[in-house]
């Protein structure tokens, strides 16, 4: 319940021209915002979302503030990026790296997401540039570039039945228990593709929400898991793991750089767009997504 006369106290105004100015905003929508009743107001239904929308739109007024502020300080362009987690790991470091250290004026914002929702982002205009997965993602009305490639890798504890093998294939995983990825990633839906593929369902163990973690449960025997080949070398000394090379084609996966319109791109995005694409036309034995 609220108070008019409180209301305009805090803001130093009149009650009665609070009063007013809620009339004629009632008017102009042509509904009540507000139950008056002898013990003050309350919102209506109408009201509720006439709010939500208000604070919306005054936070989106202080975030563009904040940027805006940004460029008066000195930074001349913000891109703001979201990726998935492979991409992040893997390659990201780097390449972002490189960029920075040429364009000190920049300034990027990266989220880690899921692919599917990177591709919402960008689409909604919640971020510049999406880096996601090429073969599980529906990218819609969005263009695409090549990023890079990655090559899925089994997972096993030092030890297990599967780490003398040279290579194997997916379905012959599925005896075992495994550690899995957030439901919604592309890793996990590429492998729970492959299992109903082979008429199989993957005996889910346990599901975590990152790489490092998987590595983690993988060593302490909750199950085997399968991540990027370089996301592997990073992560390896998280436990006494070994990596056994998948033989499925679906193994080896593009990733992709999204954006709604490349060339509408502000000019510091494009700047980054165009570095992204170098790094990964240099990095040895790449070969783009869609190549």
């Amino acid at each position: 319940m609220g108070s008019i006369g409180k209301t305009a106290e805090r803001e130093s105004i009149a009650a009665s021209a609070v009063s007013k100015r809620l009339s004629n905003l009632e008017d102009a929508l042509g509904t009540p915002l507000l139950y008056r009743h002898a013990r003050g107001v309350d919102l209506t239904a109408a009201g509720e979302t006439f709010l939500r929308h208000a604070r919306s739109l005054l936070f989106s007024l202080d975030k563009m503030q904040a940027e805006l502020s940004e460029y008066a300080e000195g930074v001349r362009g913000h891109v703001r990026i979201h990726a998935n987690i492979s991409a992040i790991l893997q390659f990201l470091p780097e390449d972002l790296g490189g960029f920075v250290a040429k364009h000190e004026e920049v300034k990027i914002d990266l989220e880690e997401h899921v692919s599917s929702d990177i591709v919402r982002a960008v689409r909604d205009g919640d971020a510049d540039i999406g880096i996601c997965s090429q073969q599980a993602t529906n990218t819609g009305q969005l263009q695409s570039r090549p990023y890079q490639r990655d090559k899925l890798v089994l997972v096993v504890p030092r030890g297990h039945a599967l780490a003398a093998l040279p290579s194997v294939r997916f379905e012959d995983t599925l005896d075992y228990d495994h550690v899995g990825l957030h439901i919604n990633s592309a890793i996990y839906i590429g492998l729970r593709h492959a299992a109903a593929e082979a008429g199989r369902i993957i005996k889910l163990r346990i599901r975590v929400t990152s790489l490092d973690a998987m590595c983690r449960m993988i060593h302490n025997g909750l199950g085997i898991g399968v991540l990027p080949d370089r996301a592997f070398e990073v992560l390896h000394s998280l436990g006494d793991l070994h990596a056994v090379p998948l033989t499925d084609e679906w193994s080896e996966r593009g990733l992709q750089l999204v954006a709604r319109d490349f060339d509408g791109l502000p000019a510091a995005a494009r700047v980054l767009v165009d570095h992204l694409s170098e790094c990964a036309a240099r990095r040895p034995g790449a070969k783009l997504a869609g190549a």
